[in-house]
């Protein structure tokens, strides 16, 4: 069984809490959480990893860590229950998913009883690529990455805060909208628009 949250902002809403909280069967006092900080240069201290943090208390789970996939090992994720990809920098993200091994554990793990959770640049990990990202914002690539193909746990192309025009601004003054759909004519994509509230729940069974 695999059960994929991916939302722009965490746990924004109550909506949102209640549909991951839907998610899970068990004791979740019981359940250990890991909360990767990866993709912010504040890392654990990046205050939407702070917020998730109080969440999760908030929500009754006891056993939360912060792991950075950049200086932790990786296989620490193997003994969890949920995993919160945190955002920030979605090219820093996959270049420490990727070098760390963290990736194959994530997808792994997605296919297995583990409950992930995909938090804007976390979504777009999620995803088949990041390739919207270096045609948005280009300049946040200071890994130098020229592979932009993420995990895949699923298909869908996802763009986050599609609602926020002051946080992609554009000296073509040219929309949000206008410039996803020049990017879905040139890769010959779909891309899946998701708003500072929304979320987009996945499950499946992997059963055959």
């Amino acid at each position: 069984m695999s059960r994929v949250l991916l939302t722009s902002c965490g746990f924004i809403t109550e909506d949102i809490k209640n549909q991951f909280l839907d998610f899970i069967d068990r004791d979740l006092s019981r359940l250990k959480v890991s909360i990767i900080t990866t993709g912010s240069p504040m890392k654990e201290n990046n205050r939407y990893a702070q917020r998730a943090m109080q969440d999760f208390k908030d929500m009754g789970f006891q056993h939360i860590d912060f792991v950075d996939i950049e200086f932790d090992d990786p296989q620490i994720l193997v003994h969890r229950d949920v995993i919160y990809i945190n955002g920030g920098n979605p090219f820093t993200l996959l270049y420490y998913a990727k070098k760390s091994g963290a990736d194959e554990i994530i997808k792994t793990l997605a296919a297995q009883n583990v409950i992930i959770v995909g938090v804007s640049a976390g979504a777009l990990l999620l995803g088949p690529n990041i390739n919207i990202v270096d045609f948005f914002t280009p300049q946040m690539n200071t890994m130098d990455l020229t592979d932009f193909k993420a995990l895949g746990v699923t298909d869908k192309l996802i763009f986050p805060h599609y609602d926020r025009e002051d946080k992609f601004k554009d000296r073509t003054n040219k929309t949000i909208e206008e410039r996803i759909v020049e990017f879905e004519s040139n890769e010959n994509c779909k891309v899946t628009r998701l708003k500072e509230e929304e979320y987009i729940s996945i499950v499946t069974n992997q059963a055959q």
